[in-house]
């Protein structure tokens, strides 16, 4: 069964955007993934093809309605597998990560709710059982961009996508450690070697010091990965849900 990724938004036209180009617009040509869009408006009631309201106790902003809302997840759902993850794209989500990207990859696709506005009414997310995911501590104008740099994560680790399957196992996070530096020709570049055991030839030499080298990065840049690696994390952080 092809990867699909089904994805609920008021502006389709975004997509597949930077993922019709590249690895994942080339697995989309060769039919590697699927991508269906649906437009949110068209579950709308009214002639205006309204989704939001003022928020409820006052406020500023509007909130997509929960009826419309969740007349395109049934539409969505009938032509999906009933267990396929739902997932809402929100800064109060889980933070997304590497594990969950694997996971989504183990499964037959995912689809994808695009908010706007302040948000969307609590109501549908809870009644349709949505898992709310965010990329970061940072604010969109909304979900798309977050969805397209989800499914990217996600296509990437599908089957035949990258056509060297090795080159996935040494990247960031996939030991719980950051990536070593990368060196490539010209050897010497405005005064500066590339360091001299990279081109040792001894590839024992070489993997001790890519695993010193991405310990000392995570150490230094990520402490919150270095203390969950150093603390038995690395094998827990695969199993997380």
């Amino acid at each position: 069964m092809t990867w699909t990724a089904q994805v609920l938004t008021l502006y389709p036209e975004m997509f597949p955007g930077p993922l019709g180009h590249s690895l994942a617009g080339k697995a989309l040509a060769d039919g590697l993934w699927r991508l269906e869009t649906l437009d949110i408006r068209e579950y709308a009631s009214d002639k205006h093809r309204s989704v939001d309201d003022t928020p409820a106790g006052g406020g500023p902003g509007m909130v997509m309605r929960a009826d419309v809302l969740a007349r395109a997840i049934d539409a969505a759902r009938q032509s999906a597998h009933r267990d396929r993850p739902l997932i809402y794209l929100t800064p109060r989500g889980r933070l997304f990560d590497q594990s969950r990207a694997k996971e989504l990859a183990r499964g037959e696709g995912a689809t994808l709710i695009c908010g706007r506005f302040e948000g969307t009414d609590q109501r549908v997310l809870e009644a349709r059982e949505v898992e709310e995911i965010s990329l970061g501590d940072y604010v969109l104008s909304g979900g798309e961009p977050a969805a397209i740099a989800v499914l990217d994560s996600v296509i990437r680790l599908l089957p035949g996508v990258v056509g060297d399957p090795e080159a996935l196992s040494d990247e960031s996070f996939e030991r719980g450690l950051l990536e070593y530096p990368q060196y490539t020709r010209p050897q010497i570049w405005e005064g500066r070697d590339i360091p001299e055991v990279l081109t040792s030839g001894d590839h024992g030499r070489i993997a001790a010091w890519r695993r010193q080298k991405a310990e000392e990065s995570t150490r230094r840049r990520r402490p919150d990965l270095w203390a969950r690696h150093v603390g038995g994390g690395e094998e827990k952080e695969g199993q997380e849900q």
